[in-house]
Parts: C-alpha cells; sequence; structure tokens
C-alpha cells in the first residue's frame, strides 16, 4: 500500500494498493528485531506472528507457537521489512517466522561482510542458533518446535543444522541448498570466473590442500550420520549453480545409513521455481511435510500438483496424502 505523508499534518493519504490481489486477505504483521549474537553483532531480524499466537497482533505473544527459521539465500544478500509470501503462509499455517540477518548479509556495512569469511558452518551458523535462543527466551516458541528452512545458502544452512547442531531443530526443508562445498566449487558455471576470487575470499580456496579439508569439514554430506531429524530435499535438475548432484549425494548417504528423507525433484527447474505450478506442487509438498513436523494447519493435497512436473524418488510416503496424489498425477514438463 502507498500513502502520501504531508510532513507538516503528519497527515496520511492513500494513493494506491501495490497488491491489491491481497487487499482484505488474512495477513499479518512483521516486527523488526535487534538481535544480538554471543560475540557482540547486532542481527536485524524480522518476525511474523500467526494470528493464534498473537491475536492483538502488537508483535508480543500471548502463547508459545512452533517456529520456522527462514534462512535467506546468497549468503551475499539480505531479508528486509516488507511482504513476503513465504512468511505469510507459513504464518497463515500457524507457525511464527523468523528472517535473520547473519554475518555476511549484506546491507550492513563492509565489516558485517568481512566477519563472515571462513565462517560457513561457523559464526554464520552461531548466529542462527543465538536468534533460537532468542526467540525461545522471548517467549515466542519453545526448544523442541523449531524448523529450519532455506534455499541456496539458506538451504545449505538448513543441511548444517541437521547435522552440526543435530538436537537444535526439529525437522529441516532445503532447497537447492549444497551439501558437499568441493564438489560445489568444482562445478559452479564457467561464467561465474570472474567471482571465484571472491569465493576463495569469503568461503574457502579447493587450489590448496588446507582449503581442501577445511571446505569439507564445513560441508555437510561429511557430518550426515548425526542427522536423526525428518528432512525434506527439494532440487531442479537443471539448476547451473547448484547441481542435481548436490542433493543426489547426501539423499543417497542417508538411504545408506537408513535415516529418512524426502526428496521431491523437477526436472524442469533450476535454482528455484519458475513456473507457478511447480511452486505450487512443492508448497502442497513442504506444507505437508511441516504438519507432519511441527502440526501446523494443512490443506488436503488435492489437485495442487496439476501441470506440474513434480517427482518424488524418495520418501513420499512421509507426507500425508503425497503418495496417493503422485499416483493419480500427470506429470508435465516445460522445456
Amino acid at each position: 500500500m502507498y500513502y502520501r505523508y504531508a510532513r507538516g499534518s503528519g497527515e496520511l493519504t492513500k494513493l494506491f494498493s501495490a497488491r491489491p490481489a491481497l487487499d482484505g486477505k488474512p495477513l499479518v504483521k512483521q516486527w523488526p528485531q535487534e538481535i544480538p549474537s554471543r560475540d557482540g553483532l547486532t542481527l536485524v531480524s524480522y518476525l511474523t506472528l500467526p494470528h493464534k499466537a498473537d491475536p492483538e497482533q502488537d508483535g508480543k505473544p500471548n502463547t508459545p507457537a512452533p517456529l520456522v527459521l527462514h534462512v535467506h539465500g546468497g549468503p551475499w544478500a539480505r531479508d528486509t521489512y516488507g511482504y513476503s509470501s513465504t512468511p505469510q503462509w507459513l504464518a497463515n499455517r500457524g507457525y511464527a517466522v523468523l528472517q535473520v540477518n547473519y554475518r555476511g548479509s549484506t546491507g550492513f556495512g563492509k565489516d558485517f561482510v568481512n566477519k563472515s569469511n571462513f565462517e560457513w558452518a561457523g559464526k554464520m551458523h552461531e548466529d542462527l542458533i543465538d536468534a533460537v535462543d532468542w526467540a525461545v527466551k522471548q517467549g515466542i516458541t519453545t526448544a523442541d518446535q523449531v524448523a529450519i528452512m532455506g534455499g541456496s545458502y539458506g538451504g545449505y544452512a538448513t543441511l548444517v543444522g541437521l547435522t552440526f547442531t543435530p538436537d537444535t531443530f526439529k525437522c529441516g526443508v532445503d532447497v537447492v541448498g549444497p551439501s558437499n562445498l568441493m564438489t560445489l566449487f568444482n562445478t559452479f558455471p564457467a561464467y561465474w570466473a570472474s567471482f571465484m576470487q571472491q569465493w576463495y575470499h569469503r568461503v574457502g580456496d579447493p587450489r590448496t590442500d588446507e582449503g581442501k579439508q577445511k571446505l569439507l569439514d564445513r560441508s555437510p554430506i561429511t557430518h550426515v550420520d548425526k542427522i536423526k531429524k525428518p528432512l525434506l530435499i527439494a532440487q531442479g535438475a537443471n539448476d547451473p549453480r547448484v547441481k542435481q548432484a548436490e542433493s543426489d549425494q547426501i539423499v543417497e548417504a542417508m538411504k545408506a545409513k537408513n535415516i529418512p528423507v524426502t526428496y521431491v525433484l523437477f526436472p524442469d527447474e533450476g535454482h528455484g521455481f519458475a513456473r507457478s505450478e511447480n511452486s505450487k506442487a512443492y508448497t502442497a509438498a513442504a506444507e505437508g511435510f511441516l504438519g507432519t513436523c511441527l502440526g501446523g494447519r494443512v490443506e488436503p493435497i488435492g489437485k495442487d500438483l496439476t501441470g506440474s512436473s513434480i517427482t518424488v524418488p524418495v520418501g513420499a510416503d512421509i507426507v500425508p496424502g503425497l503418495p496417493e496424489a503422485l499416483r493419480s498425477h500427470t506429470q508435465a514438463i516445460k522445456n
């Protein structure tokens, strides 16, 4: 919604709605937060609370709610204040949503970015854990009702959450997240050649033996045997940045160790979902998965797979209604 603000009188005049389709819908407010990290940083974050937990919509929960820690990608990007579809969807289903600008996020100065150098699965992850601890202390959620989800780096953070801190999260949803930093580096697209020096400087240098070992140590695939909570992985088969092999290898490793996993694969998608039909199918699967894990509201899958290319090579039975929906689904692949 856009308004004109008169500085003299303080009067607001409504101009127009940027998203008229959302007018009158049961959206909830987003609340900016400043969360302290254990080493003294200020993590600018955003909290979205479901109506049930915050009926007054004053940003102060009356009762704890299951929480989804939604981690942004990049990592050299940031969450911002304003409408975002994923937090609104999750809040509508009964979840509190916390978005954290962990160290490495942009928009907070060069020093804040530099403090993330070589801290993948290190202090960058500690920032996320500090935010979860803060949410528990604030009565937003309870320690046994927290999920982690995200795409790209957020997917990596999800895998790190379930491997490096396996007791913190009740489940995880990883969308196109790398599981092995060595194979990630080896398969970056050729057009990223000019960008690689930044990766060597900020993440690790696989051109040295020491660098290779550090990258492997920070790779979730190295610690896969520590996973003990449910995991949903979504992947596009045509992803040029995070190849399908990144998801395949951790799924295979989990299968080999008899660790349950649900793998949702889209043969006509890349680094995320370009087709609305595929986005809807993923959302239906993720909603059912989170409902099983955290107990939030779930709509029956019904015809939500229609027009999508979704396949579920592993673990469809973990999501209620997904096997039945797949049996009647006609796959639609778009080139």
